[in-house]
């Protein structure tokens, strides 16, 4: 794809942001479980909030992207603190502070997401 895309594959556990064919940077990523899963398919980031808090559960998520109704790429001290040892409620959790700083630094509103398998 050409332009700006967030790259998120679900069977490798990995984000790629890539710019016109070449990757910026690749991130871990940890999704949701069976019970509330990743949505899957091409859409863009709609809003984000640098200091957001869950209204559902009450958790940080600092640096998301908002991508899909509630789900949205974040920082996660859950994934940074117990690794793969859990899930998200569909999110996209990201572990690494810099890596995830860098992100939302350089994908602004409406960049493209593809999250696929």
């Amino acid at each position: 794809m050409s332009g700006l895309v967030i790259c998120i594959s679900k069977n490798s556990h990995k984000l790629r942001l890539v710019s016109n064919g070449k990757i910026l940077i690749t991130l871990d990523a940890r999704f949701g479980s069976e019970f509330n899963p990743t949505r899957e398919g091409t859409f863009k980031v709609y809003y984000k909030d640098r200091n957001h808090v869950s209204g559902l559960y009450g958790s940080k998520m600092p640096f998301s992207m908002f991508f899909s109704g509630g789900q949205a790429v974040h920082y996660s001290s859950d994934f940074h603190n117990r690794g793969w040892a859990g899930h998200s409620h569909g999110c996209v959790n990201i572990r690494d502070w810099n890596g995830i700083t860098y992100l939302w630094n350089h994908s602004p509103v409406g960049t493209k997401v593809v999250v696929y398998r």
